[in-house]
């Protein structure tokens, strides 16, 4: 069952050149030059019913305003999208009541009051019963391990424990659809990790439908088996995540450590293209074909190897590898 379903959605913002000088802004007044920006430019795609997905691109490619439109935030310049059903620009409150969004850059929570009045608020704004806004909270709580700092100041809390909060707040009323811009940004490692395992489980045991935009590649990694790209407005790729890793890196990675002997570099070139050298350590490109075939031949060679692991290309490197052509 498609949950979302997006067709020739486009963007299109309308600004005003101002030209520097105080008699500029003074003609200003009466005579301006208009100017178009194309955020998103007639994008499709369709994502099924608890699906977790990726929206990757780099900044100002699109990836925001597209979440905004979907959440009904913005009205579409052209095209059409439909979530649940319903058209999300129209603002129905039925429509309203089944998503949520979280952008980590922005704050949804009350600054100087403790957390749970803003859920207690939450709760008022989207009619959650009694019974059901102690159990969802609970329930949250509980996995998010937060239950000692629900009565402090959100101005007093970690950047962590702020997204936790930020997180139970808009999962009180159970939302069918989730949108993540950025849930992650600014946190530490560890707080990363805990974002990351708690959206994981929530999507395999609610069967919610996600839509994740991230710059940290780990988050891309844990969660999404399905990545959409999208740069300057386009979709430039709409599929599985380790099919675009075969697509743009059809290649494996050999790191070769090597005893106190070490090798010269003449010495393993034969094996495929180097990426890193030095003495006693080296990586190489390696065919993924050939990379089983290659690993033994060294294993089997006069060479002084000391341990050798065959990796996956970074997904950092093959995006920005697309980004670049």
């Amino acid at each position: 069952m498609k949950t979302i379903e997006v067709k020739n959605l486009s963007k299109v913002y309308e600004y005003y050149k101002k030209q520097p000088g105080l008699w500029a802004s003074v003609k200003g007044l009466f005579k301006r030059e208009k100017l178009f920006t194309e955020a998103v430019k007639g994008i499709n795609f369709s994502i099924e019913e608890g699906e977790l997905v990726g929206f990757l691109g780099p900044n100002g490619a699109g990836k925001t305003t597209t979440l905004k439109m979907l959440s009904g935030i913005l009205y579409p310049s052209s095209g059409e999208a439909t979530v649940l059903g319903f058209t999300p620009h129209k603002r129905q409150k039925e429509y309203q009541k089944q998503f949520a969004l979280v952008m980590g850059q922005k704050n949804q929570l009350w600054w100087d009051l403790p957390a749970m009045e803003s859920f207690i608020l939450n709760k008022e704004i989207y009619e959650v019963s009694d019974e059901d806004f102690k159990k969802n909270l609970d329930e949250l709580v509980g996995l998010l391990d937060i239950k000692d700092i629900l009565d402090v100041q959100v101005r007093k809390l970690s950047l962590g424990q702020r997204m936790k909060c930020e997180l139970v707040a808009a999962l009180l009323h159970k939302p069918k659809i989730l949108f993540l811009d950025e849930p992650t940004i600014g946190l530490d490692v560890v707080a990363q990790k805990n974002i990351r395992d708690f959206i994981k489980k929530y999507n395999q045991e609610q069967k919610t439908t996600i839509i994740l935009t991230s710059h940290y590649m780990d988050d891309i990694k844990e969660l999404c088996k399905r990545v959409v790209i999208i740069d300057h407005g386009t979709i430039i790729y709409d599929g599985a995540l380790d099919d675009l890793i075969k697509k743009y890196a059809p290649y494996k990675v050999l790191n070769i450590t090597f005893n106190d002997k070490g090798v010269e570099k003449t010495q393993v070139e034969k094996y495929g293209i180097i990426q890193k050298y030095n003495q006693y350590a080296v990586s190489i490109e390696v065919n993924r074909e050939e990379v089983k075939k290659v690993a033994t031949a060294i294993l089997s060679s006069d060479l002084p190897v000391d341990d050798i692991m065959i990796d996956e290309v970074d997904i950092d490197e093959v995006i920005r590898k697309i980004f670049k052509k």
